[in-house]
């Protein structure tokens, strides 16, 4: 390939097709024709000496070639973009779409601060919630589906560091809490001390975001020879706070987390665990082809300033505000 006649129009298209896993998608997103996007991704194919990209009935699906490509073609239109692009945002003047990935519970945390600034500043903005169904939101964000995904990461958090600067993602710490034992105030347990036994003796919920039927609890558990019965799991907060309220099970959750279970003042005491788990660390990911981007700045500044605060009456000894167990 003789880059000196590159056209880098190229590796624009290379990268939308990347992002959006659809030539259509891709030529939408330049504001170019279909054909033209095509047409670009040919001289490509034939600048690189071999195809990047194979047609599937689910789209245009990356060669491993085109993979490893793709951090480096991004790193430089970042770069590009940096030194050309304006570096500010005017909310007010220029409209923008999100779609955060987050659980409920972080929505219903993060989302108010979050209305409240756009609406303080007339921005231009508007934010769509998605489910997250994972501990591991790299494909959400690699694929285009999300803009930004933010909750607890500690696999996709270590492997994006041991990528370094060739990461194709980039993340930022919100905040840090751990978990506490949740239980109706009227719970047998409730004015009993919380020990090893009594925990791994009572029946729990446990909130698990892909459905799996153990968690970070259970493996802190096995590490101690220990296990407890699941009686019922859920892949929301709302959903496990009215569970608890309404049963004697034993639920782990972050404290902050509380107020987002629909569980009202009084309902439910939180109690430190009996046994050690690591705290939780909170964080933004996102695409390093948004990580110049002036307006994805400008939201990531606002969500950097909106950290959670535990609900009300709800604090436990030992205990600090937030993840899922």
């Amino acid at each position: 390939m003789n880059f000196r006649t590159l056209d880098l129009n190229l590796l624009r298209v290379f990268d939308a097709v990347m992002a959006e896993g659809s030539l259509t998608r891709a030529a939408e997103s330049l504001s170019i024709t279909q054909p033209a996007a095509s047409h670009a991704l040919k001289r490509l194919h034939d600048a690189v000496g071999e195809a990047l990209f194979v047609r599937t009935a689910f789209g245009m699906k990356p060669t491993v070639r085109a993979e490893a490509l793709w951090p480096q073609v991004q790193a430089a239109l970042g770069g590009l973009q940096r030194a050309l692009a304006p570096q500010e945002f005017d909310p007010l003047a220029e409209p923008a779409n999100f779609r955060i990935a987050m659980a409920d519970a972080t929505a219903a945390l993060l989302a108010p601060p979050l209305v409240r600034a756009i609406e303080r500043q007339q921005a231009r903005v508007n934010l769509r919630v998605m489910p997250l169904t994972t501990r591991d939101p790299r494909r959400l964000l690699r694929e285009g589906e999300a803009d930004l995904a933010i909750g607890h990461f500690p696999e996709a958090i270590a492997a994006l560091n041991a990528d370094g600067p060739q990461a194709a993602l980039r993340h930022q710490r919100l905040y840090e809490t751990h978990y506490v034992c949740v239980m109706r105030r009227e719970h047998p347990l409730a004015s009993k001390p919380m020990t090893l036994d009594t925990f791994c003796s009572a029946h729990h919920l446990l909130v698990s975001f892909s459905g799996r039927p153990h968690g970070l609890v259970d493996e802190a558990l096995a590490t101690l020879g220990r296990q407890r019965r699941i009686v019922l799991t859920v892949n929301q907060f709302f959903t496990a706070g009215l569970v608890v309220t309404q049963s004697d099970l034993l639920t782990v959750l972050p404290l902050s987390f509380l107020a987002a279970t629909g569980t009202q003042q009084g309902q439910v005491v939180a109690r430190p665990l009996p046994f050690a788990l690591a705290p939780v660390a909170v964080q933004m990911l996102w695409p390093v082809r948004q990580d110049s981007d002036p307006a994805h700045r400008w939201l990531r500044a606002l969500l950097a300033q909106a950290p959670a605060s535990p609900a009300p009456g709800t604090q436990a000894p030992g205990s600090a505000p937030p993840g899922v167990s």
